[in-house]
């Protein structure tokens, strides 16, 4: 889909006041980025998604043709501190040297005598990837000297790795200490995108939030509370919403601890003239068993014993109207179970009513991520954050440890 660039661009600042990587003179020089490369396998250990390794490749790209010697570390998976061939980097090199179409070298660890004899013999342009920083417990606890040890390999810091920014990790934060450090390409993009864009909108601003639980959701609420024009609530979270009213939800989930908050910021949000829209059908079922009968009901007439999985097709033509006027759109969480063909309408009805949109469109968090692709709208959609809890936290207006570390740009 084709839009008008001012709908995209005018909205963009740079609010991200740390140096990025073409403000340093890298040619020549060691520059150790921390990307996340943290992609899903299928069970014969194939890559089935590229995407965050695709999404790192200009700031890559940009380090290799400045000259630079380019060291890549990541985590992948939880291995616990110990090495595991399973959550081994080694087939991420390999598809990383098909993108960059150039020789990607593998070291066997990403500290220690090995890393460090491959470093050595690097000339400019040339690009080496660590294996994963997680084999070492060192990295999640931000250990000092885990984190010198990793500083040690390079001349400069750069980090990419949005979606580990809202860690405190060693190559995330504590390998700053050491090394002047910048933000990447990506990591600036998902600022200025995320945070630029939600602090000066163009309006009408939509805010679209879905998913299970409203507490996972309660700090973006509060949050935008003052920014956005409208708000449309989907997924399970609804249902703590709609029992807060007083309704009948069935077997719906409901988070019992979180009925007076939701009361609270439907109130709060109604009286700052917020729009503020709930589903008002719902596909049901007893069961998620695939084959399992469902039916289409209003949100007020969920019977006992049944429980509500996505939103339905009046809803989805509410929400869709109230889409149609938005310049700027921030979409995080699905509508409902869309992993599940009879629960997936919903969702993939919105990502449509999203990508059709003549607006600024912002897609933030994994499972939005998930459906988008799934729903073939990826490249009508302006910006799809990298990063699930980075992006939420970041929403929230909450600083990230990974961006705060960087190196401040001079007044």
């Amino acid at each position: 889909m084709i839009r008008k660039s001012s709908s995209d661009t005018s909205a963009i600042k740079d609010v991200l006041n740390k140096l990025s990587i073409d403000e340093l003179n890298i040619k020549g020089k060691r520059v150790f980025i921390r990307v996340d490369f943290n992609v899903p396998f299928d069970d014969n250990l194939r890559i089935t998604d590229d995407s965050r390794i695709r999404s790192t490749l200009p700031t890559i790209n940009y380090a290799i043709d400045e000259g630079a010697k380019v060291i890549l570390a990541s985590h992948l998976g939880r291995p616990k501190g110990k090495p595991d061939p399973r959550f081994s980097l080694a087939p991420v090199a390999k598809r990383l040297q098909r993108l960059l179409d150039k020789d990607v070298l593998f070291a066997p660890d990403c500290i220690g005598p090995q890393a460090e004899n491959l470093i050595s013999k690097m000339k400019g342009g040339d690009v080496v990837l660590l294996e994963n920083l997680r084999y070492h417990a060192e990295e999640e606890k931000n250990d000092e000297g885990f984190a010198k040890s990793l500083s040690a390999l390079a001349d400069f810091f750069v980090n990419d790795a949005f979606g580990a920014a809202h860690r405190a990790h060693a190559s995330t934060v504590g390998i700053a200490k050491f090394l002047p450090s910048a933000a990447g390409f990506l990591m600036k993009k998902e600022i200025e995108y995320l945070k630029g864009v939600v602090e000066n909108p163009i309006r009408p601003f939509v805010a679209i939030l879905g998913g299970a639980k409203v507490s996972g959701k309660i700090g973006v609420l509060e949050h935008l509370e003052n920014k956005v024009d409208k708000v449309l609530i989907g997924g399970g979270m609804a249902f703590t919403f709609i029992k807060a009213m007083g309704y009948e939800v069935g077997d719906s989930l409901v988070e019992a601890d979180m009925v007076e908050t939701a009361q609270r910021i439907r109130k709060k949000l109604k009286n700052a003239g917020i729009k503020f829209y709930l589903p008002v059908d719902c596909v049901i079922a007893q069961t998620l068993e695939p084959g399992a009968e469902t039916k289409i009901v209003p949100t007020l007439e969920i019977p006992k014993g049944w429980k509500a999985l996505d939103i339905g097709p009046a809803t989805v033509k509410l929400f869709s109207e109230a889409l149609e006027n938005a310049k700027t759109i921030l979409w995080n969480g699905p509508m409902g179970v869309f992993e599940i063909d009879a629960f997936s309408r919903g969702t993939f009805s919105i990502a449509h009513s999203v990508a059709d949109a003549y607006a600024l469109t912002i897609v933030g968090g994994g499972d939005t991520d998930l459906a988008v692709h799934r729903a073939g709208v990826t490249n009508a959609l302006s910006f799809i954050s990298t990063g699930g809890g980075a992006s939420l936290q970041l929403l929230e207006g909450k600083e990230l440890p990974g961006i705060a570390a960087l190196t401040d740009k001079n007044p």
